[in-house]
């Protein structure tokens, strides 16, 4: 049997050699193959082009969704709904919207808070005085609960205090506020007289150059006419500082 390639003496010289090939036939195959890289290379990636059409200046991606690889699940017609992107999004409740049933029940479920947790949470905010305080707990007091107890024993424990209050008020209030507005303020919270006369009397002593500097904020110019006199007057008035003072600031106006 003659082989593809070979002649017939090659065929003949094969007893020779066991029937396998030549040492001179393995030497010109190697050196048919490493005499031409370019053209089987050629070859190679000419029959490559033709089979998939690649660019080399196209990207990746691109050559492999021409190929079908790589696909992802927009460009699969059958990809799964499961797969796509989940966003999540924020609802609000329009004016006068009911909450949902899930979230009354939630509130509906949350622990009540005994009546000094509520009183604590209150003086944990700001400091008041122990007839404000007893007014805000009085809606959540239940049968049986004594506030004037329970007040008692947050004075006792340092929570509450009356001269706390209103040596509060007066930070909060002296700078833009007359003794007469602040002494008004403290005895609505039902503070007591001593601690009143003692907070006025503190007062009294700044208050010409507190009402100087609320003036001198606001107007700045004395009054030329009777109508911006008037309006001045008024306005310290107002902000609780007395006639004494008020003539003090605004030259030509008499004290009385």
């Amino acid at each position: 049997m003659i082989r593809k390639g070979r002649s017939a003496s090659s065929t003949t010289g094969a007893g020779r050699n066991g029937g396998g090939p030549r040492d001179d036939d393995a030497f010109e195959s190697s050196s048919r193959l490493s005499s031409s890289p370019s053209a089987s290379t050629a070859a190679s990636f000419s029959e490559h082009s033709s089979s998939d059409d690649f660019d080399p200046f196209e990207s990746f991606d691109a050559h492999d969704r021409a190929a079908g690889l790589g696909a992802t699940s927009r460009d699969r017609p059958d990809a799964d709904a499961s797969s796509e992107e989940v966003t999540y999004t924020r609802s609000r409740r329009q004016p006068g919207e009911v909450k949902p049933a899930d979230t009354a029940s939630r509130a509906s479920q949350r622990p009540t808070r005994s009546l000094k947790g509520r009183a604590l949470g209150y003086l944990s905010r700001r400091e008041y005085s122990r007839a404000e305080l007893s007014r805000k707990l009085a809606p959540y007091a239940e049968e049986g609960e004594s506030i004037d107890t329970l007040l008692d024993s947050l004075e006792s424990e340092g929570w509450l205090s009356d001269s706390r209050f209103a040596e509060s008020l007066l930070n909060r209030r002296a700078s833009r506020m007359g003794a007469g507005r602040i002494v008004n303020e403290l005895k609505r919270h039902s503070v007591g007289q001593e601690l009143v006369e003692e907070v006025s009397a503190q007062l009294r002593e700044t208050e010409l150059a507190r009402a100087q500097a609320v003036w001198l904020k606001k107007f700045g110019t004395l009054p030329e006419t009777p109508n911006e006199r008037a309006k001045q007057v008024r306005f310290l008035a107002t902000r609780g500082f007395s006639q004494g003072i008020i003539g003090k600031i605004l030259k030509g106006i008499d004290e009385d």
